[in-house]
């Protein structure tokens, strides 16, 4: 078992205002704020008993059926691959939400629970009306909370393609977290094949086996971990690994993603899946030159690559104006085209 005492704590604040939750953002390292939303009403009801935070979530009726999704007992809570990563180790599954409420408080007095888990639902949708009573002023107003409700669960370590807040409203989770550069040391499982979009670390930070994955102890020198109550909050940046252990039978975790990337783009991984189908296939020389075109033209490792060039002769490597992406997402179509040929 891994000893959680030797990770670095994440950073802690108090209660923050949008100034300083900027300058937490400009820190590029994930935190804590305690308290954030500790004023919320259903903070409140899920301090006083489980009994009356579920009667205050069905004061924000919804009919139709809510996604879910099931483990057996014998997966202790952990969201993961059957043994030869062919598929997941749990089933989807649809009800309305009340019945599925009743059953998450019936099952806090048996000894081994299925794993259960309302996972990345659209609060405005989910329970209508939340969303005024228990608000966030550290995000955009258009941002949509998302709701994350279950009971003693494990997402393994995985990441956001956006910035994240999230508040512990019932229950109790604890998150390990690793920065973008241990991507090399956290064995990613399967891209296409994924437990809910992104890739996961097939490594148990709690018992990992080192034996067979070794380099993940260099990725333990470089964790960072946190225990939130309700009402705390946690910003995880662009990126960053996180692992979350939900450690109460009933729990419900509030976040809000957003990415401040230009309207227009594409999606990285329609881009990540397109550059192994052509490069990959090279042999390492021309790999390399690639590499180094990529480094150059997209990244601007060596400065503005067409500051040389006057403004209307810089094409698609100048500024990407709607009028730029709107060529460049025709161009891209035709290349679509090409390829079912």
């Amino acid at each position: 078992m891994t000893d959680l005492c030797s990770f670095q704590p994440v950073a802690e604040h108090g209660r923050v205002d949008k100034d300083a939750f900027q300058e937490i953002r400009a820190s590029g390292r994930p935190a804590v704020m305690r308290g954030q939303a500790a004023e919320w009403p259903a903070v409140a009801a899920a301090c006083r008993s489980d009994e009356d935070f579920i009667a205050y979530l069905r004061r924000f009726p919804t009919t139709h059926p809510v996604p879910h999704v099931v483990g057996e007992p014998e997966i202790e809570g952990r969201f993961f691959y059957t043994s030869d990563f062919r598929e997941l180790n749990f089933q989807r599954g649809m009800s309305p939400l009340d019945p599925f409420l009743d059953w998450l408080l019936r099952q806090r007095d048996n000894p081994r629970p299925h794993a259960v888990a309302v996972q990345s639902q659209d609060v405005p949708t989910l329970l209508p009306g939340f969303e005024r009573e228990n608000s966030m002023d550290l995000v955009r107003p258009d941002v949509t909370p998302r709701a994350w409700l279950g009971n003693r669960i494990r997402v393994a370590p995985h990441y956001d393609l956006t910035e994240n807040v999230g508040v512990v409203v019932a229950g109790r989770r604890r998150f390990i977290l690793f920065p973008p550069d241990q991507l090399k040391n956290l064995y990613a499982g399967p891209l296409e094949l994924t437990p809910a979009g992104t890739p996961i670390s097939i490594v148990d930070p709690l018992n990992p086996d080192l034996e067979r994955y070794p380099n993940f102890a260099e990725a333990l020198k470089h964790a960072q971990i946190a225990e939130l109550e309700p009402g705390d909050a946690i910003y995880i940046p662009f990126y960053w690994w996180h692992g979350v252990d939900s450690l109460e039978t009933v729990n419900l975790f509030i976040n809000y993603w957003w990415n401040d990337k230009a309207a227009g783009g594409g999606n990285p991984y329609d881009a990540l899946a397109y550059a192994i189908y052509a490069l990959k296939v090279l042999p390492p020389e021309q790999r390399a030159v690639w590499r180094n075109i990529f480094d150059h033209y997209v990244f601007d490792a060596d400065g503005d690559p067409v500051a040389h060039l006057p403004p209307a002769a810089r094409g698609i490597f100048g500024d990407l104006t709607p009028d730029v992406l709107a060529r460049l997402k025709d161009y891209l179509r035709l290349v679509l085209q090409r390829l079912e040929k």
